[in-house]
């Protein structure tokens, strides 16, 4: 049987990492390895005992720490080992990352405009999202790859990644990407296996009304 049949039912559940001071700041982290605040951790263990019902069978994460991190509350919970792999980092925005929103939008207006317009932007001298997605969606669909019947994987990345993942595994086109709405801290996406591919279930689940406060805004 090829693979679009014998894996039917199966789920991505991609988990943004908790909170983090420079989220608050509204600062771009990127690539930058920045740790979990004590509220980032409790956002983790809480949202990990949510997930943990689920039954997840395999957990994937950035080896940033801050996503490191989230993903351990969870290996916590379930007993599950955590794979990291560093193509699930945050998008490298190069001169924008540990600039905050105001600063990005004062000196690369022009370039912030066009990002936001959709345009293929490389955000500061770094990543295209098109490149993000480039890195990040085939790790995500090997280890679903290795997932049983109706199994669940967790991704525990970032903001920017997730987005640009999912438009991937959605199969919509690079401009289209921004019309799936950020995500806050700590909440998640669920994509199940259609009958023609993936599909979006959930987006921004486990949360009460949070601001979003990351790299993709």
């Amino acid at each position: 049987m090829n693979g679009s049949s014998s894996g039917r039912g199966r789920k991505i559940v991609l988990w943004r990492h908790g909170q983090t001071a420079w989220n608050l700041e509204r600062r771009f982290q990127g690539s930058t390895d920045i740790e979990l605040t004590e509220t980032g951790v409790g956002q983790a263990r809480r949202a990990a005992r949510l997930l943990a019902s689920l039954k997840p069978d395999a957990i994937v994460a950035s080896d940033l720490r801050r996503a490191a991190a989230t993903a351990a509350e969870l290996a916590a919970v379930t007993g599950l080992d955590v794979a990291h792999d560093s193509a699930l980092r945050e998008t490298y925005a190069g001169a924008w990352q540990g600039l905050t929103h105001e600063e990005i939008v004062g000196q690369y207006g022009e370039q912030y405009a066009a990002w936001k317009r959709g345009e293929p932007v490389r955000r500061g001298g770094g990543e295209l999202e098109t490149e993000v997605a480039d890195r990040a969606a085939p790790v995500v669909l090997e280890h679903a790859g290795k997932l049983p019947d109706a199994g669940t994987l967790v991704v525990v990345s970032h903001g920017g990644t997730i987005r640009t993942t999912i438009g991937r595994l959605l199969g919509l086109e690079s401009h289209h990407w921004e019309g799936l709405g950020g995500l806050s801290n700590c909440c998640w996406s669920v994509l199940g296996e259609g009958a023609r591919g993936w599909r979006l279930l959930e987006h921004n689940a486990g949360t009460l009304p949070e601001p979003v406060l990351g790299d993709d805004d």
